[in-house]
C-alpha cells in the first residue's frame, strides 16, 4: 500500500457535487429565474480579470450549455500578451435574463489594461455599451459613452473575478488593482465571486477525468491560495473548465458553469432586490 498523502487526490471530494443530477437541477432553475426587482430587466455580471484569464470564453461556455449547442457571441481568441476585448461589450444571454459584461484585461502596469477607475464606473452603471476603453485616460462624464443617470438595469448586480488555475503568484502591481476593485464593489454592497479557468490544463488528474476537479489536491491549494491572496472565500471560488477544443457539449463542463452560473444568479439577484 502507497502513502495517500504522496498521491495528487484526495481520496473523497472536498466539495460535494452531484454530478448529473446538478447539471439538471441547475439548468432547469436557471430556465425558470425571473429577478425579484421588476425593475432589473436582467442580472448584470462583470467579469474582470487578467488578460488571457478566459472571460469571453466563460461567457460563450455559459452561452453554449444554455442553448443547448456551441456559440460564439463573445469573441474569443487564443491567449494574447494584451486584452483581446477593448470594448465595454454586454453580452445578453438569449432567452434569460442575464447579461453578461465583457470587458478589457486588467494588467500590472500603470497605462496599460483596463483602468481600475473605469471598473468602477461600471459598477455603477456608468459607461455605455460599445464604449471603447482608453488605457491612457478613464472615462469622464463630459464623454459620450458615459451613462449619467444609470437605472438599475445598467447597474451591475455581481463582480466576478476570472483567474486562470495555471498563472504563477500574482504580482504586487495586480493584486493592487484587484483589492482597489473589490474594495470599490464592497463600498457599493456588490457581491463578489471568482472563477478558476483552465482546470483541466493545469492538473494532469482533472485533465483525465473533470469529476477530479474536488478531489485534487494542487486545485484545491490554488483555489486556497487565491482566496488567502485577495480576499474571496472557498465557498465563492468555483473551477470550471471553458470550452476551447470541444465541437460537442459535454455534461461534465456543463455541469461546473452551471454550478459557477447559479451563485451569480443568486448573488446578483439577491444584490438586485435591494435597490
Amino acid at each position: 500500500m502507497g502513502d495517500s498523502s504522496s498521491k495528487p487526490v484526495l481520496k473523497t471530494p472536498w466539495r460535494e457535487l452531484k454530478w448529473e443530477y446538478h447539471r439538471r437541477e441547475v439548468l432547469q432553475y436557471v430556465k425558470n429565474f425571473q429577478p425579484q426587482n421588476q425593475e432589473a430587466k436582467a442580472i448584470r455580471v462583470l467579469l474582470f480579470g487578467a488578460v488571457g484569464a478566459g472571460k469571453s470564453s466563460f461567457i460563450n461556455s455559459v452561452n453554449n450549455v444554455l442553448q443547448g449547442r456551441m456559440t460564439d457571441e463573445a469573441l474569443a481568441c487564443a491567449p494574447f500578451s494584451s486584452s483581446f476585448t477593448k470594448k465595454y461589450d454586454s453580452i445578453k444571454i438569449k432567452n434569460y435574463p442575464i447579461v453578461f459584461n465583457d470587458i478589457m484585461g486588467l494588467e500590472e502596469g500603470d497605462g496599460s489594461g483596463i483602468r481600475t477607475e473605469d471598473i468602477k464606473l461600471a459598477l455603477r452603471g456608468h459607461v455605455k455599451e460599445g464604449y471603447k476603453f482608453n488605457p491612457s485616460s478613464p472615462l469622464s462624464a463630459e464623454d459620450p459613452g458615459y451613462i449619467s443617470s444609470p437605472s438599475i438595469s445598467d447597474r451591475v448586480h455581481v463582480l466576478v473575478c476570472i483567474y486562470t488555475a495555471n498563472a504563477s503568484q500574482m504580482k504586487q502591481g495586480f493584486l493592487r488593482k484587484m483589492k482597489e476593485i473589490r474594495e470599490a464593489a464592497s463600498d457599493l454592497g456588490i457581491p463578489q465571486l471568482a472563477i478558476l479557468t483552465h482546470v483541466d490544463e493545469a492538473c494532469g488528474e482533472t485533465e483525465k477525468n473533470l469529476r477530479n476537479v474536488y478531489k485534487s489536491k494542487y486545485l484545491k491549494k490554488k483555489m486556497g491560495d487565491f482566496s488567502s491572496s485577495v480576499g474571496i472565500p472557498m465557498n465563492r471560488i468555483l473551477p470550471v473548465k471553458n470550452y476551447s477544443k470541444e465541437i460537442e457539449l459535454n455534461p461534465d463542463i456543463d455541469t461546473l458553469i452551471m454550478s459557477a452560473l447559479k451563485l451569480m444568479i443568486d448573488f446578483g439577484d439577491d444584490y438586485a432586490a435591494k435597490l
